[in-house]
């Protein structure tokens, strides 16, 4: 069973390196939030850098560190992503950033989360090998996310953010590679 086990975690680091792979490059995001249940909306419009992280690189070593794995090599893969938002109706810079990413069986390992600059860590799964699932959970709060490669050249993704089996937030967002 065990063998079975680590197959099952080969066949998953495989398709998330392809996933991080055919993902590198520099992509534009029009997102929308809706937040829960009064449905109030806001647009945003951000650029994203993703870099595809090989393993041994000096990012997933900090990254293996920041999460007190004993090996710094044994992330499989990762990404660094990279990112400058504004609200598409303002045109107000809201947010820029970046964070990493590094994988290991089926388990992605974050050096921060979506709403906390704390180390988190998410499980994935893919439906198929164009559609990566994330589950999150910290501070009481669960994120949901499946972001799906369309061609070459778009990107869909949803996140579902959830507190004590309550929907708060749902996010869509059509990527454009630039």
């Amino acid at each position: 069973m065990t063998s079975l086990l680590r197959i099952s975690q080969t066949a998953e680091e495989s398709l998330i390196a392809a996933f991080f792979r055919e993902s590198e490059g520099k992509w534009r995001s029009e997102r929308r939030y809706y937040t829960l249940p009064d449905g109030e909306t806001k647009e945003m419009v951000s650029i994203i850098t993703i870099e595809f992280l090989e393993t041994g690189s000096e990012e997933l070593g900090q990254l293996a560190q920041l999460h007190g794995l004993s090996d710094e090599a044994c992330l499989n893969c990762g990404a660094k992503v990279s990112w400058e938002s504004k609200d598409s109706v303002t045109e107000r810079k809201e947010s820029k950033g970046s964070t990493l990413f590094g994988a290991l069986g089926t388990k992605l390992y974050r050096d921060r989360g979506f709403a906390t600059s704390k180390p988190v860590t998410a499980e994935y799964y893919f439906p198929n090998p164009k559609t990566l699932c994330l589950r999150t959970e910290y501070n009481g709060s669960v994120f949901e996310e499946e972001l799906k490669l369309i061609g070459t050249n778009y990107r869909t993704r949803q996140s579902i953010i959830s507190r004590a089996g309550e929907q708060l937030m749902i996010g869509q967002y059509l990527e454009k590679r630039m």
